[in-house]
This record gives C-alpha cells, sequence and structure tokens, in this order.
C-alpha cells in the first residue's frame, strides 16, 4: 500500500484521502472532502458495497446497570427513552436499543467467582477466559481485532485502543483472575491483550506525529519551546491545499483544522507545562484529573481518528471492570463496585442509576460530535456502528444474560435505526458483532460462540 502523499508533492497529483498536510514531524490526514470523496467512495464500494468507509468503535462500562431505567416499554419504532437514556433524545433516531442478547462465556461455566473480569474479558470476544493471575492468559481474538486483520491495512492505524483508568497486565484483580482481563477487552489474539492508552496528549501526538522519528523528536522540541500548535507546522500545506479546494471544502476544512487546535488545546498537547492561553477551562498536564474531562477528550480524539480515516476501528474502556471509584460532582460518594452490590436497596439504585446516565452523558457527547460531521449526504455517526455497554446486566446478580447494549449509527445506511429491539434471551452477543464484520466487508465464519448473524438490523 502506498504511503500517504504531501500536498506539496501534489501539484501534478490528483487529491486522495490518502493526500495529508504535512511539516516537520507533523502529519495531518485529511477529513472527508467533497474533492476526495470520488475517489474514496469509489475504492469503498468496491470493497464493502457501500459509498464511504465505515467505522466501528465499542465502548465498555463496567459493573452493570438498572435494568429497569435502561429498557424502553415498547419495542419498535417510536419508542421512548428511559430515564437512563434519555441524553440520547438528540441522537434518538440513529440509535438501536437491543435487549435479550448474552455472553454464555461470561458465566462461570465451573470456574467460580470472577464475573467483574470475565465481562470485560468477553465483552469483545465472546470467549471462555482461563482462571489465572500469573502466566498463561487466554481469552480469544477479539472482533475489533478480527476486523482490523481485514481491514486495518487501509488505514495508518489498524485500530486503536482507548481507555480512562490504567490498567494492569499482572497479578489478582478478581478471584483469581488476571488482571489483564479486567483492564483489556481488546485481543489480537487468545492469549494478547492490546493495552489501551489514557493519556490524551500521546494519543494525539500519535494520530498527528509524522516523518522520520528524528524529525517527530525535533519537531516536539520546537513545538514545547515555542508554545506552537501542530498547525503551525502545517501552514504551507494547508495553503496549497485551500487554493485546490472549492467554498464547501475550504469551509470544511477550516471546521476539521479549528477542531483539531481545539483539542490540541484542551489537551495542553504543545507543551508538558501549562499554556499561558486564554480558555474557559485548565489545561491539564497530561491525564486530566476530573473524570468528565478526562472521557470527553478521549471522544474527542476517537471522532478525530474516525474523521481523518486514520483508522476505522476503536475500542474505549470508560472505566476498568469492577471498578470502584466514587462519583462525588454528581453527588454519588460511594465506590461504584460497591453499589452494585445493592440488595435492592433503593438508594443504592438510584446512585447507581445517577451513575448511568453519567456515562450516557458522555455517549451523546461523542454521538452528537459525529453526527454533527457531514461526509456527503450522510454524517460521521451515519458511517458508523458504535456499540455501548456492559458485560454485566445486574451488578448485583452478576448475570451476562440480557445485557443492556446500545447500537449507534447505520453502517453506512445498512442498519435501519431509531427502534428497539428484542431479542430472544441467549441470543449471542456474538452474533451481532457477524452482522457488523459483514458490514465492515470482513468475511469470518464465526468468532467466539456465534451461531450466526443477528436478524433484522437493516
Amino acid at each position: 500500500m502506498s504511503s500517504p502523499s504531501s500536498l506539496s508533492s501534489l501539484s501534478n497529483t490528483k487529491l486522495t484521502r490518502r493526500s495529508v498536510l504535512r511539516g516537520l514531524g507533523v502529519s495531518l490526514a485529511l477529513p472527508w472532502l467533497e474533492a476526495t470523496s470520488s475517489v474514496a467512495q469509489a475504492a469503498t464500494a468496491s470493497a464493502t458495497g457501500v459509498a464511504s468507509p465505515v467505522r466501528m468503535g465499542f465502548i465498555f462500562v463496567p459493573n452493570g446497570v438498572v435494568m429497569q431505567d435502561w429498557v424502553p416499554k415498547t419495542e419498535g419504532y417510536g419508542f421512548e427513552l428511559t430515564p437512563t437514556l434519555k441524553p440520547l433524545a438528540p441522537v434518538h433516531d440513529d440509535l438501536l436499543v437491543i435487549t435479550g442478547l448474552t455472553h454464555d462465556k461470561g458465566r462461570a461455566n465451573g470456574d467460580g467467582p470472577g464475573d467483574h473480569a470475565r465481562s470485560a474479558s468477553v465483552f469483545l470476544t465472546g470467549s471462555q477466559t482461563r482462571k489465572t493471575d500469573v502466566e498463561k492468559i487466554r481469552s480469544g481474538i477479539s472482533v475489533d481485532q478480527l476486523a482490523a486483520q481485514y481491514v486495518g491495512q487501509k488505514t495508518r492505524f489498524s485500530s486503536i485502543e482507548l481507555g480512562v483508568d490504567p490498567g494492569r497486565m499482572a497479578g489478582n484483580c478478581d478471584s483469581g483472575y488476571s488482571c489483564a482481563y479486567s483492564s483489556n477487552i481488546s485481543w489480537s489474539s487468545e492469549s494478547t491483550p492490546v493495552g489501551k492508552e489514557v493519556n490524551p496528549r500521546l494519543v494525539f501526538e500519535r494520530l498527528f506525529a509524522g516523518g522520520k522519528t528524528s524529525e517527530i523528536d525535533k519537531s516536539q522540541q520546537q513545538r514545547e519551546a515555542l508554545q506552537k500548535s501542530v498547525l503551525d507546522f502545517i501552514a504551507d500545506d494547508a495553503k496549497r491545499l485551500q487554493k485546490k479546494l472549492g467554498r464547501n471544502d475550504n469551509r470544511k476544512l477550516d471546521e476539521y483544522l479549528t477542531g483539531v487546535r481545539e483539542v490540541e488545546r484542551r489537551i495542553g498537547a504543545r507543551t508538558s507545562k501549562p499554556l499561558d492561553i486564554d480558555v474557559d477551562y485548565a489545561i491539564p498536564d497530561g491525564i486530566p484529573g476530573d473524570y468528565q474531562d478526562h472521557m470527553r477528550m478521549m471522544c474527542d480524539l476517537m471522532v478525530l481518528a474516525f474523521q481523518t480515516d486514520s483508522t476505522r476501528i476503536a475500542t474505549m474502556m470508560f472505566a476498568n471492570a469492577g471498578d470502584n471509584k466514587n462519583y462525588r460532582k454528581i453527588g454519588v460518594p460511594d465506590g461504584h463496585h460497591d453499589l452494585s452490590h445493592h440488595g435492592d436497596n433503593p438508594e443504592k439504585l438510584e446512585k447507581i442509576s445517577k451513575i448511568n446516565l453519567f456515562h450516557i452523558q458522555q455517549l451523546s457527547y461523542l454521538l452528537q460530535k459525529m453526527k454533527s460531521i457531514r461526509e456527503g449526504e450522510r454524517t460521521l455517526l451515519d458511517n458508523s456502528m458504535i456499540v455501548y455497554g456492559s458485560g454485566l446486566s445486574d451488578g448485583n446478580r452478576h448475570n451476562h444474560d440480557n445485557l443492556p447494549l446500545l447500537l449507534a449509527g447505520s453502517g453506512g445506511g445498512s442498519i435501519e435505526t431509531g427502534r428497539h429491539l428484542r431479542y430472544d434471551l441467549e441470543t449471542p452477543v456474538c452474533n451481532l458483532f457477524m452482522s457488523m464484520l459483514d458490514r465492515m466487508g470482513v468475511d469470518a465464519p464465526y468468532i467466539g460462540d456465534s451461531t450466526g448473524r443477528l436478524p433484522g438490523l437493516g
């Protein structure tokens, strides 16, 4: 596969989505533009049957949810959003609420306690986890990594793995299960978890670094010394590109570059020291101290990675399995995991619902941002499939059936959204993954414990 081309070398070359804006140690991929769409659409349509690249993302939350505040009362179109799902009102028509699906391999199946660790390891693999806290960990290849094997070569990064809580690859984190199970949802093989990145600064640098290692290091040093933006390093290429574009594309490019600069300013990616700039919020030094700020920065970076077609596959963990952080800012001083053992106590259930609502608010932030980005006749959200959910339904019962799952985006128009779909209990979650892999152009015979495709999606 040819490498991306700099605009400085494109005077006699057709502009494509593989073109990038370059500067010393900086490589900025282009968003969807009318000038590049015909090339990109033709290449993608021949492979997948749809007119624009389809993206696939997965977001994990721990400890289950309060199901009575999650599951809509009616099925099909026109369902009313439940209290927990109300923040998704702006994307109601872009959403599928899916109930009834099961991860059987998240159950003990003879291995005893450890449901939290299994809930993460099974989330995207559908595979039984080997109970060990030392050597020979085993789960299974995850759906994101299976897709990356097939389509990852089409983008700069085959996949990106994001998170908020740092993880561990060793030690006992749940009843004899390795911390590697609790900390990861992405697995490139049955014995190899793919570690997530939790520092937004490092994700930003990874997305926009380009050139030789020496140039990347020099670029970072110069930006830190001069408090320059990555955009200052690609200004000349950007000016050359603007001369090639029409009015609509110039406006879209300006919106994109403004978005990049805003993310860069928020995460403080220009320097390792706090920046002296006039903004309405504190610029964090590396990993933000505020949980919501941290999540939203990671969401912004996922959107940028998708928008620039730097990758088409992403995962994110809002927290590790069994996480016990408190949520004092929303009036919940108790630990999340402790609350999940609620014993049907109304006060504890109310607090868990507040946490569930908070997480859904962050999801809504992500989805609304994706919906605001146009890609021809569709939006970035239209051209995506974003799964959100937990590997447990009721954290008190530790059950892995009737899991709380959402699917946002229509996969390039192949999914009929705006519905609540209820499936028979014990239907494998992996059947949903098989249907998603089909829409990514991935010809896989199975994943995990799949028994076929999920009917009724489109």
